[in-house]
């Protein structure tokens, strides 16, 4: 579990802005739907900033929950600044639940992956983006990819699990 946090840590750390805009919440939005549709991957995508939607797209097949989870996702990210697998496995590792150690509601946040925070040099979080459908692991992972894509990771630049 230590290395899993370490290399969860290590992803925030590598994974960095110098700005983050309308034009980047599209690159990394139209990177995820791609694959989605190459891989038949039936998800949804939601990328925020400060609060404002900057993109949002539902593979047909997916449903309003699949929203609900975004929201939760992402609501643990701008409140606890690291992403919601961090958090989640931070959580099992401690041996303690969400509400027990945090006093949040699990209607309200969601302690499983697929929210990567956007974070800027300089400045912190900003927003996330949020992905909803697949395994925890697998959603968040395929964040990460597509961060890597839009910023230019070469490959084994950025830790994976």
């Amino acid at each position: 579990m230590a290395d899993l946090m370490d290399i969860l840590l290590e992803q925030e750390k590598s994974l960095r802005f110098t700005k983050f805009d309308s034009q980047t919440a599209w690159r990394i939005g139209s990177y995820l739907v791609d694959v989605a549709r190459k891989q038949g991957l039936g998800i949804v995508v939601d990328i925020n900033r400060c609060g404002q939607q900057l993109f949002h797209w539902a593979a047909d097949g997916t449903t309003v929950d699949n929203d609900r989870w975004i929201e939760r996702k992402a609501r643990t990210v701008a409140r606890f600044g690291h992403s919601s697998y961090y958090m989640g496995r931070r959580l099992a590792a401690q041996g303690v639940t969400a509400p027990a150690k945090y006093f949040v509601s699990e209607a309200e946040y969601c302690f499983h992956g697929g929210a990567f925070p956007i974070i800027l040099i300089g400045t912190g979080v900003v927003g996330s983006v949020v992905v909803s459908g697949l395994k925890q692991e697998e959603d968040h992972e395929l964040v990460v990819q597509a961060l890597c894509a839009v910023l230019r990771k070469p490959e084994g630049t950025v830790p994976r699990f």
